[in-house]
């Protein structure tokens, strides 16, 4: 078959708006935990939502039970390591569930979340934590 015909229909087109990942985490839309991450041995970059981040995030209530950003912040990050490790199918996308205690005096319970790997603005490997409703 020839190819060299065929054209690209959107080459003359005007790029009319573009929302790179730094924009979302400039606007909050994504917030960066790369620092923290590096710490629980991640070599990429790495953002959640802002959703994850509300659920990482404890209420005051829940800190006076002893819970810290922090410390839910590495339980996401080992049990997606865990969920990392355990793949066998090939893709961007991991799902997993850390447990997270989500009301003052209840039990930990599981969290759907799911990670997704893509390039960032540079091309460049990221991973962004999302609820799994989110794109």
């Amino acid at each position: 078959m020839e190819t060299d015909n065929i054209r690209n229909p959107f080459a003359d087109c005007e790029v009319i708006s573009s929302y790179s990942r730094a924009d979302a985490l400039e606007d909050g839309v994504l917030v960066d935990v790369s620092e923290l991450a590096k710490e629980a041995g991640f070599v990429y970059p790495v953002a959640v939502t802002r959703a994850v981040y509300g659920i990482l995030e404890p209420s005051p209530e829940l800190e006076r039970q002893g819970q810290s950003f922090t410390g839910r912040a590495w339980d996401m990050f080992a049990v997606l390591r865990a969920a990392i490790r355990a793949t066998r199918e090939p893709g961007d996308q991991v799902r997993f569930a850390p447990l997270f205690i989500r009301k003052p005096g209840g039990s930990p319970e599981p969290v759907a979340l799911r990670s997704v790997v893509g390039p960032g603005d540079a091309a460049e490997p990221t991973i962004t934590i999302m609820l799994p409703s989110e794109d």
